[in-house]
């Protein structure tokens, strides 16, 4: 479908899903224009993993140099207990035979070099920023946007486009139209608060934490290379607190400062000789706070001329490092279907068919804690701490924990490996 045939694409939302999606359909040949409610492109954000599933596809995009400049190579993945006891380790990306990495990565540097390849590659116009979506009417041809300027309410001129795309994330206002009784996003009582902190490096230098439990559990890893350089680690780190589910809270307050105090005396006792937990809390310039929300999957994404993707479409908990990478193959398999499929109605309901159970299964086997929930497992059994693991769980009980959800989330390394580019699954674009 590429070339003078092929649908133009209107993308609302310029995060990394939008921006993949662009960069995605303009090596197919499909045009496309992104429009986006805040006034400028900034890098904002804490950071993110990109697991090798994802890296692959930026990877075939002709980013990985760009992003190994700006990210850190995973090299571990180790869960602890509130005591600091390992329960499992694994290798990660190359270090654990993928042909790709995984990599740690601030989320605002992944959006700004995907933003700045955006405008390299489809012109500096491509993106349309301070434009917030008010509506849309779609009929036999096409989709007709109706858009205002967000910093003063202005209205704007209304574009016209093939297809529309709703990327606009967690509070889309693309997937509101099609279910405008969903509601707000659905608290699981845990809060996050969120920064970085730069200290000396701990273990590898590449090594990702998980330590704790369901309802108190501590994440961190470095991301910043720079800083490697240097001798230095940027630490970033996520402290999570689960409270009933009466509990009243700010639930829609996003990325708002969070407070020390709400949370630091819980960890005050974490400090597990190899990492110091409370030190790195207290390190942190700025802390964030963020409720741990999702939505629960829907029948359909696509509607006619109209699909969804990344947050917009499946929102899920932070659980497995998934959220960024499962937008990043959104973003791939929708250009591919489009670039090969002579329909383009056609080409959003397969994009549909192949990706909506795929990521549904994801948000499910993340609210059941996903590959973490060994985790749980252990404070259940040994709250106190342990002995010898063994005694408390089995290594054939961590294994397949940690393959089931590499199998779920799309990630399995010898399925990665051995599969077919997306271009050669579709056909060369």
């Amino acid at each position: 479908m590429a070339g003078s045939q092929a649908p133009d694409v209107l993308i609302v939302g310029a995060g990394i899903g939008g921006l993949t999606l662009a960069l995605s359909l303009h090596r197919a040949g499909i045009p496309a224009r992104l429009v986006e409610a805040v006034p400028s492109i900034r890098p904002l954000g804490v950071g993110i993993n990109v697991l090798p599933h994802a890296v692959r596809e930026l990877t075939e995009l002709g980013l990985a140099e760009r992003l190994e400049a700006r990210a850190i190579r995973t090299k571990e993945l180790i869960y602890t207990n509130k005591f600091g006891q390992e329960i499992w380790r694994e290798a990660r990306g190359l270090d654990a035979g993928y042909n790709w990495p995984q990599f740690s990565v601030h989320r605002g540097a992944l959006q700004m070099l995907l933003f700045d390849a955006v405008r390299e590659r489809l012109g500096a116009e491509a993106v349309q920023t301070d434009t917030e979506l008010l509506g849309f009417e779609q009929d036999a041809t096409g989709v007709t946007v109706r858009l205002r300027r967000r910093s003063d309410g202005a209205a704007l001129p209304a574009q016209r486009s093939a297809l529309l795309i709703g990327a606009d994330g967690i509070h889309s206002a693309v997937r509101a139209a099609f279910y405008p009784d969903e509601g707000a996003p659905k608290w699981n009582g845990a809060v996050l608060w969120r920064a970085t902190t730069e200290a000396a490096p701990y273990l590898s230098g590449r090594s990702m934490i998980m330590a704790g439990h369901q309802d108190q559990k501590f994440v961190c890893y470095p991301i910043d290379p720079e800083a490697a350089g240097r001798g230095r680690s940027v630490v970033n780190w996520i402290a999570e607190l689960r409270y009933p589910n009466d509990t009243p809270w700010n639930r829609e307050d996003w990325n708002r400062p969070g407070r020390i105090e709400d949370f630091l005396p819980r960890f005050e006792s974490w400090n597990f000789g190899w990492l110091n937990v409370p030190g790195l809390i207290r390190g942190a310039q700025a802390i964030y706070e963020f409720p741990m929300v999702d939505r629960d999957p829907v029948e359909h994404w696509s509607f006619d001329r109209v699909t969804l993707l990344g947050d917009a479409a499946h929102a899920m908990y932070p659980i497995g490092s998934n959220g960024a990478s499962q937008a990043i193959i959104d973003a791939r398999v929708l250009a591919h279907r489009l670039a090969t499929i002579h329909d383009p109605l056609a080409a959003l309901r397969a994009y549909e068919a192949e990706r909506l159970p795929a990521t549904a299964r994801i948000v499910l086997a993340n609210r059941a804690n996903g590959p973490e929930r060994v985790m749980q497992y252990v404070e259940e059994r040994a709250p106190k701490g342990y002995a010898k693991l063994d005694d408390i769980i089995s290594r054939a009980e961590l294994e397949a924990s940690a393959k089931d959800y590499k199998l779920i989330a799309g990630f399995d390394k010898d399925a990665l490996n051995t599969r077919a580019s997306l271009d050669a699954r579709y056909g060369a674009v």
